[in-house]
Order: structure tokens, then sequence, then C-alpha cells
């Protein structure tokens, strides 16, 4: 477990020096400042750590690795520079968001930025360079329709488990399934091949997905980089929030309703303990966690070790 986590910090710290090698111009600084700000700011890289574990496993060239892993984060980066605007979120790997440190029209530009440099980045690459760019802006088209989704459900209280596990399927979902998926795709790899990796991919991500939002109730908001329960504040259909609502109607409507604001987030936390929903919520992500791994025994011909415990790392996390 050692070796594999001095593994992760290598693959993490090679990735950040990369991100910081990107040649950013001077020159619109209206526009370059804040991508050079956002690209810098650090996070996990799960999704680029996912992309080098996947081709490891397939002993593909680093160069071309570190090349897709660069676009998948800056995809992911792209997101989430859109999303703080339209969730009106402030704080993002402890520091302030774009939006928040200049304004609005600023992190829209950036945003689209941030994307296009990840498509020059991906247009470099030399073999199955149309593949790989169809199924990234697949991807991409696929995010965009979560995150519309996301914004639909808010207050509303007619979601459903199923459609919620759909919405999170496309805006997590899909890109954890590309990031594992795309090596694979640049191998000429078999569609057989290529859907096992995406669909592990999948279920990693719904896990990852179900498990932030517990992290969202449960963990320390200094840790997590960013304020805690926001999401339920602007009427967000968490998996929490849907089993509150269809398991207890009435107390979760009465709570919503006569808590004073400052003790709301501690009153929902409690809520969710004393119904047993923070247990639930554990039990699904897990059970998304373990599919995942379904899928890598698929791979009998394979070294999936690293992998694995990809899985179970992203499992435990705690921020």
């Amino acid at each position: 477990m050692k070796e594999f986590n001095e593994l992760i910090d290598f693959i993490r710290s090679e990735v950040n020096k990369n991100l910081e090698r990107i040649s950013i111009p001077d020159s619109p600084k209206y526009l370059y400042d804040p991508i050079r700000y956002s690209v810098r700011s650090g996070g996990k890289r799960f999704r680029p750590i996912l992309t080098h574990l996947s081709g490891r496993a397939n002993n593909i060239d680093s160069g071309v690795l570190m090349s897709l892993s660069l676009a998948v984060e800056l995809l992911h980066n792209f997101t989430l520079v859109h999303d703080d605007i339209m969730d009106n979120d402030t704080i993002r790997h402890g520091k302030k968001t774009i939006h928040e440190k200049w304004d609005a029209s600023t992190a829209i530009l950036a945003g689209d930025g941030i994307y296009t440099i990840a498509q020059i980045i991906l247009s470099q690459i030399s073999k199955n360079t149309s593949k790989i760019s169809k199924h990234f802006n697949k991807t991409t088209l696929e995010i965009c329709e979560g995150q519309a989704l996301d914004k639909e459900f808010e207050n509303d209280k007619t979601i459903t488990r199923d459609m919620y596990f759909d919405m999170i399927d496309k805006k997590t979902g899909s890109l954890l399934g590309a990031s594992a998926a795309l090596p694979i795709i640049y191998n000429d790899s078999s569609p057989e091949m290529i859907h096992i990796y995406e669909s592990f991919g999948r279920h990693l991500g719904r896990g990852f997905q179900v498990h932030d939002d517990l992290l969202e109730i449960t963990a320390d908001s200094k840790v997590m980089g960013k304020s805690l329960g926001s999401d339920i504040f602007q009427g967000k259909q968490t998996i929490m929030v849907i089993m509150a609502r269809e398991n207890h109607p009435d107390e979760w409507e009465e709570l919503l309703n006569n808590s004073d604001s400052n003790e709301l987030f501690g009153k929902i936390s409690s809520f969710f303990k004393d119904k047993n929903i923070i247990k639930e919520t554990r039990s699904i992500s897990e059970s998304y966690f373990s599919s995942s791994l379904d899928y890598l025994r698929k791979l009998n011909t394979i070294n999936t070790d690293e992998l694995v415990e990809l899985v179970h790392l992203i499992k435990k996390r705690t921020y």
C-alpha cells in the first residue's frame, strides 16, 4: 500500500508539473490570468491518475498518457469553473472560485479557454486522434446534460432515485468512464474492451459522486476545501434528500420549514444520522465501488492491481 501511495503521489506531482508547463500567454490578462489561476489551483487529480493507471495496465507510452491526462483534467477544470458560476459556489480547493475572485463574465471566458487548450493537447496525439476526440467531445456533451439535469432537478420534489442516478452517471460517471477508456481507445482495443473500461469508470464515478454527497454532510469544510451543505440549501436533489423526502416526508418538510437558518445544517446532519440515511448512502456508494471492481475482474489477462487499489483509495477518501 505504501508503494501504491507513493505511485499516486508521483503521478499527481507529474500531472501538476505538466499543468505548470502548459504555455499560457501573458496577454490578454483578462483571459489568461484566471486560466492560469484555475489550472494551477491544485486538486486531487483523481481523473488523470485513473487515466495513467488504465494506460499503465496496458503498457501505453507515458507521453501519450500525460497528454490524455492533461486533457481530462482540463475538461474537469472547465466544468468546475462553469458549475461554480451556476451553483454560486465561492470556494474551490480552499481558494476563491474564479467568478468570486473576478466576475462571472471572466469565469465564463476562462472556462471556454481551458476547454480549448484541452482540445489543442488532444489534437497533438498522433494515433487514433479522431476516435479519441469523438469520445472526448461525446463525454463533454454528456457532462453538460448531467449539469442541466442537476439544475432542472433543483427544488423539484418529484425527482426519484433512478432520475438521480441517471443524472450523476452523466455529470460524474461519464468523465471517469472516459478517463479509464481513452487510453484503451488510443490502444486500438476491441469495442468490448473499451466498454469494460468505460463501465468500470462509470460505476466508480457513481460511487464517487454518492460518496461526495455524503462528504457534503459529514466532512470537515476546511479539509474539503469548500463550504458544506450548499447543495441542500440550493434545493439540490441529492440521494440523501431524496431518501429523506420519500421515507420521512412529513418530518423532513417540518425540519426545512421550521428551523432557524443558522441551525439548519446541524439539524439536517442529525436527521440524516438518526434516520440511518447516512448509513444507507454509504451502502449505496460501496455497492457502486463493488460493481466497478466486478468489471475489472473481467480483465483476467491484464494486471489491474493498481486500478483495484485506486478504487479502495477513492472509497476511503475523507475530502
